[in-house]
């Protein structure tokens, strides 16, 4: 009987120790760094590291991009304000009147550019004209 049980044991222990070396075996092949899962583990880790670097990267870009539409929206305000001004100025300048309704006395200052576009008003003095007998005399 003792001879049986040693026989066990010593197949229980040749069994545990073919176990292990399959397992060491295994654990060899899954850590080293050419091709099993460590090498996946450091390319990984070394893509994470890359991805952090570009994305502060974009988050510093994005974070200029936004405080220079702020900048530009505050322009942008400003000069709508401005605009909204001049334009309330406008008002107060009195509109051209039609090329055919225009009176004697004021024709000779309005040019005739400036009657057919009121968009482009401006204020042009010039002198009156005179005749040539004016001149002479």
């Amino acid at each position: 009987m003792t001879l049986i049980a040693d026989m066990l044991l010593f197949a229980a222990s040749v069994g545990a120790a073919l176990y292990c070396y399959v397992l060491a075996a295994r654990l060899r092949r899954f850590t080293t760094l050419e091709a099993g899962m460590g090498g996946a583990i450091a390319v990984l880790s070394a893509q994470v590291d890359e991805m952090t670097r570009v994305l502060e990267k974009a988050q510093a870009v994005a974070g200029q991009s936004g405080q220079r539409l702020a900048a530009l929206t505050a322009r942008a305000e400003e000069l709508s304000t401005r605009l909204e001004l001049l334009v309330a100025s406008m008002h107060d300048i009195p509109p051209l009147a039609p090329t055919g309704a225009v009176s004697a006395d004021t024709s000779r200052f309005i040019r005739p550019e400036m009657a057919e576009d009121a968009r482009r008003a401006r204020l042009v003095r010039r002198r009156p004209v005179m005749d040539h007998l004016e001149a002479a005399e």
